[in-house]
């Protein structure tokens, strides 16, 4: 007996007597996939599970949709809710379509959904007014994934999504972002997808089964199931020609019984079956090869849409001749091809007169539904048509405001060939390559902007067609490539468009950034000067200089931050550019003040992260909001993921790599670094590079393991000991300080900084300054290490930098009690481990405490901040947002996690911190005093 009729038997179920067995026998040649899909039933019927998604890739007529339908047939048997959509060339261009179509089993579960959830998802589906300004993609993300949560109880849940190629991109970023955060969920996802296409919204890691050719010996048995099996050479040149794909051998064997002779030669497969899936028109009754066609023009498997186009139920008798040649497939009360490529067949029979008639029939059918009768009226035109035009120009307006980008971009890239004015399809064409930035689709951006430049010379549109491209590739990988692409363009509109080309140079100031290459900087400078110093441009040159180098001219840059935040006030995306602003000149109250305002706007205002929007988190881990830094890396990744961003992608993730580096999760901070460097070049992308270093940095020193530590810092700065960036090196001066006196590489740790002592002069923010007085002090002989350690301590603003802080109090303690000063070191040893303890940076407590003790301090502390310590930082995070008050269903808004799976992080949390009730959440996080006193004298 094999393992998966074991596991059938323990429910009481025997495949050998029900579907499983019978599709076995269907299904020639493909058990193996059979048995991985039973399997994966299983699991979300409560089994072990090692996974959730699986992507079944294959060849068209390689039996893809057949497996999904075994698969279906037997989780429902094993008592398994299945929600299923399909897609269709017409519809990847309706915004959410595919959405709508497979959550229409569960649409009542909507309204129990919170106000906030319900209303973007409804806005989305288009069942409810769309959200005004800008759709929260994120939060349309989290009320699907509440909604499958809420669906899989009391029964699991499988989503099968079939030819996923042709399901619109909506869709799947909304389904991508949801299936990816189901941890705790009986959901198993199962999507079929043609080999070849790709499918940008779904992680490239998940579980690809591809279908293989049927060997010889499977396509003998599948022609031994036809009702007139070939024989003989008749046979041999089925299978030959047929190259093992079943739907060929079965429509070959099909032909080779109704024709006289035999197909010889290689055949093209699929226009071969096209031609013989045509050739059975012409035996089918006028009215049937009508419906058909209409069918095909259609281009749906949404029996609700072919129901509103009034195409009769399947139970019509003009559907019979059609079913009964294998054409067609009946799915509930509606006809369904049983191929696509038996669609394209009777469409393309048909001649295009033929196919006009039957778009604008439907076009007339399916007056309750403009998006789809914009696009049949659009299929329809035989040429321009300005009234065709304007209706996709609507349709892309309404799916814009329902966050369907894509399917906006592409409306408009339609209209824009149908508008007769040469002016007119070059503005639509901006107006397409401006949503198409938000699908992170450079390529199609870049080709939307240059057939736009063929149709005008008007300077505004193609400066903004300009700047819009340059936005998007300004957040990609190619940095050296992008940048010179964008200082040309900013160069080449400086005295047309002087504010188009201070756009562009803004993003190449991003690019500058993320490449750390220094000669980028004095290009930027070269371009800037040509540009005129207007007022309104005010705050942009000061972006531009900041970004490129924060250090000159830091004091009048920092000057102007109150005035320039004051000005952008109820602006929320000018206010998140200045809170960046104000974090790279090293102000990280007023940026953390700043963020704060800005950030709910921040979220909703579009899909596309904000250049070097990794700054917010970066605020929040040096002001010591930990928590709060890992939701904006976990916001920043969801969403720069579902639109290919990698490299916002790897900020983020180097970032939370840190951040778990300090909390003492070395095994996690290491991962997450592994994860960011594999989505950048070190070599064009140096600020994550110097990220990834001291997140490995801090993950080694946290082990004890210092030689490792150095190693890995000493990589931020060059052979020659300059920072390898211009600004994320300099943080981790200190930390190669503290790994070279531990790992015997004082000399060289000392050469550095000096060096950057100097690099920096008379221009060091107050947190450099300190940050280098900490590490002269750790590396100074004995008798100069004071004066250092006074001087890092000396500025009031390191105390908002609390991390930092309490690492220099704690140097500074270690100092003095091996100076024997103890009674002075008690008291920076109190502060620092009340720190430690607050941030969860367990390496530190434990580094502390053990000083502590050697102070004579007896370290009587609650048992809140061991409790805190021994959960992972996620459930960390969920317990400090269950303590603020937040139900499971606002925790998960914060995190994008279903509330089942805070529900069940809080479950396996409780224990651990010994407490039965949430209500005790409040006082333990809160915690009280550390107490410490002293055990014994000096």
């Amino acid at each position: 007996m094999d393992e998966h009729t074991r596991g059938d038997r323990t429910r009481g179920v025997d495949p050998a007597d029900g579907p499983a067995a019978r599709e076995k026998e269907a299904l020639v040649g493909r058990k193996a996939e059979l048995e991985r899909f039973f399997r994966m039933v299983n699991v979300v019927n409560g089994a072990s599970a090692t996974e959730r998604v699986l992507v079944l890739r294959g060849d068209a007529g390689m039996g893809k949709s057949a497996l999904l339908d075994s698969a279906m047939r037997w989780a429902r048997v094993s008592g398994v809710r299945v929600l299923r959509a399909e897609g269709s060339e017409s519809e990847a261009s309706l915004a959410f379509s595919a959405l709508h179509q497979l959550l229409r089993p569960v649409a009542a579960a909507v309204d129990g959904l919170p106000e906030r959830q319900r209303t973007a998802l409804a806005g989305a589906l288009g069942t409810g007014p769309a959200a005004e300004g800008a759709p929260d993609l994120m939060l349309i993300g989290v009320a699907l994934l509440s909604l499958l949560s809420e669906s899989a109880d009391p029964q699991p849940l499988m989503l099968v999504i079939d030819d996923a190629q042709w399901i619109d991109r909506a869709s799947l970023d909304a389904l991508a972002f949801a299936v990816k955060r189901l941890e705790a969920e009986p959901v198993t996802l199962l999507i079929g997808v043609r080999t070849g296409d790709p499918l940008p919204a779904l992680d490239r890691h998940w579980p690809t089964l591809t279908l293989a050719p049927l060997d010889a010996a499977a396509a003998g048995r599948l022609l031994d199931h036809q009702p007139q099996s070939p024989t003989g050479r008749v046979r041999d040149q089925v299978i030959e020609q047929a190259a093992g794909n079943p739907l060929a051998l079965v429509e070959l064997a099909r032909a080779a019984a109704t024709s006289p002779g035999s197909p010889t030669g290689p055949l093209p497969l699929t226009g071969e079956l096209e031609r013989i899936f045509a050739t059975r028109l012409a035996e089918l009754p006028a009215p049937t090869v009508q419906l058909l066609l209409l069918l095909a023009a259609m281009d749906t498997a949404d029996s609700a849409v072919l129901a509103a186009a009034g195409l009769p139920g399947a139970e019509h008798t003009a559907w019979r001749p059609a079913l009964q040649a294998g054409l067609v497939r009946r799915t509930g009360g509606a006809a369904h091809f049983a191929h696509p490529l038996m669609r394209s067949a009777v469409y393309h029979a048909a001649s295009p007169d033929a196919r006009r008639a039957a778009h604008l029939a439907l076009a007339d059918l399916l007056g309750d539904a403009p998006d789809r009768r914009a696009w049949h009226r659009a299929a329809a035109a035989p040429g321009p048509d300005a009234s065709v035009a304007a209706a996709l120009e609507q349709t892309a307006d309404r799916a814009r405001r329902r966050g369907g980008h894509a399917a906006a971009a592409q409306a408009l890239q339609r209209a824009a060939d149908l508008a007769p004015d040469r002016a007119e399809s070059a503005r639509l064409l901006v107006e397409a390559a401006t949503a198409a930035v938000f699908t992170g689709d450079i390529t199609w951006v870049d080709e939307l902007a240059t057939a736009a430049r063929e149709r005008t010379d008007d300077a505004t549109l193609l400066a903004t067609a300009a700047v819009h491209s340059g936005r998007l590739a300004a957040l990609t990988t190619g940095h050296t490539v992008v940048f010179s692409r964008l200082t040309r363009a900013a160069r080449q509109w400086t005295a047309t468009d002087p504010d188009a080309a201070l756009d562009l140079l803004a993003g190449a100031a991003v690019v500058r950034f993320y490449s750390g290459e220094d000669t980028q900087r004095k290009e930027i400078d070269r371009v800037l000067a040509q540009l005129p110093q207007d007022e309104p441009s005010a705050w942009l040159r000061a972006w531009v200089r900041t970004v490129s180098d924060p250090t000159d001219g830091r004091a009048e840059l920092v000057a102007l931050l109150p005035q320039l935040l004051a000005d952008a006030e109820g602006t929320p995306e000018r206010l998140t550019t200045l809170a960046i602003m104000a974090w790279l000149l090293d102000e990280t109250a007023l940026a953390v003040s700043a963020f704060d305002t800005a950030f709910d706007g921040w979220r909703a205002h579009g899909p596309l992260p904000q250049g070097l929007g990794g700054a917010a988190a970066w605020a929040y881990v040096e002001y010591g909001r930990w928590e709060q830094a890992r939701e904006a890396c976990a916001q920043i990744a969801a969403s720069a993921s579902a639109l290919g961003l990698d490299h916002a992608v790897a900020c983020a993730t180097a970032v939370d790599a840190c951040v778990l580096a300090f909390q003492g999760e070395a095994a996690r901070a290491r991962s997450r670094a592994a994860e960011a460097l594999a989505l950048i070049d070190p070599l064009e992308s140096r600020s994550v590079a110097v990220y990834v270093r001291r997140a490995l940095g801090a993950a080694a020193g946290a082990e004890g393991a210092y030689e490792t530590a150095y190693d890995q810092l000493r990589l931020a700065f060059t052979a020659e000991g300059d920072p390898v960036h211009y600004h994320a090196s300099w943080p981790a001066l200190a930390e190669l300080a503290a790994a070279a006196v531990r790992s015997g590489h004082r000399d060289e740790a000392s050469s550095i900084v000096e060096r950057a002592a100097r690099r920096l002069g008379d221009g060091a923010s107050p947190r450099r300054s300190a940050l280098i007085s900490r590490a002269r002090a750790l590396l100074a002989d004995p008798e100069e290490a004071e004066r250092h350690f006074r001087a890092a301590l000396a500025d009031p603003a390191l105390e908002r930098r609390p991390f930092e802080h309490a690492q220099t109090l704690l140097d500074h303690a270690e100092w003095l009690r091996r100076r024997r000063r103890i009674t002075e070191a008690r008291p920076l040893l109190t502060t620092a481990l009340e720190t430690f303890q607050r941030l969860g940076a367990r390496p530190w407590v434990e580094r502390a405490r053990a000083e502590s003790r050697a102070a004579g301090l007896d370290v009587a502390a609650s048992t809140t901040p061991d409790a805190l310590a021994e959960l992972s930082p996620q459930q960390r995070q969920i317990i400090g947002l269950a303590a603020r008050g937040l139900t499971n269903r606002e925790i998960g808004e914060k995190l994008f996690l279903s509330p089942r799976t805070v529900g069940s992080h809080l479950y396996r949390s409780f224990p651990k911190l010994g407490i039965t009730a949430r209500s005790q959440l409040r006082d333990l996080v809160e915690g009280t005093p550390l107490v410490a006193t002293a055990g014994r004298q000096e």
